[in-house]
């Protein structure tokens, strides 16, 4: 097997927020009704973390789980260790409908951090950033294209698809150049 790569080798950018391809990152698509039995306990073994409330990140170490809808949870952890997190997930949904896909090299994820991580958000995304909590996740857009994000206590983390990693380090990029802050 070939050591995997990100999506713009870590690229990065300093102004007035820093931007950080970071990666590469285990992602899981976890598909399944909410309540199903056995979902708390696939979600607890691929991550450590318990089912994630409506628009919530939960976070353990470099584990996290994100609500994306009624029916799918973002499952993040260690590269290495997706094959294996899936092995559990199907262990712990035996015999429930459920569909687990590794998407971890079909996305691009960023970091956009310092004390005026929000002011490069705020130029790019249709949310109300005063509102946006720590651990919130929220799927929208940036500028042109479908991503989610969330906030914690350094910043945010972005994911978008790794077609349009280079239009999202561009992007922003563009929006933390000192000078333009809001």
């Amino acid at each position: 097997m070939s050591d995997p790569i990100s999506a713009l080798n870590g690229a990065s950018f300093d102004g007035f927020a820093t931007i950080r391809e970071i990666g590469p990152i285990g992602m899981i698509t976890l598909r399944a009704k909410a309540g199903t039995k056995g979902l708390d306990k696939a979600i607890m073994a691929a991550t450590g973390c318990a089912v994630p409330a409506l628009l919530r990140m939960e976070t353990k170490d470099d584990r996290a789980a994100g609500w994306m809808s009624p029916d799918e949870v973002l499952l993040i952890l260690p590269y290495a260790e997706v094959s294996q997190a899936l092995d559990a997930i199907a262990q712990a949904l035996k015999g429930q409908h459920h569909l687990a896909v590794n998407v971890s090299d079909a996305r691009a994820v960023f970091r956009v951090e310092g004390a005026q991580a929000d002011q490069v958000m705020r130029k790019i995304s249709p949310v109300d950033f005063d509102t946006l909590a720590l651990g919130e996740l929220r799927r929208s857009r940036a500028a042109q294209v479908a991503a989610a994000f969330w906030r914690d206590e350094a910043g945010f983390t972005v994911v978008c698809f790794r077609s349009v990693a280079g239009y999202m380090m561009a992007l922003l990029s563009q929006s933390a150049k000192a000078g333009s802050e809001l």
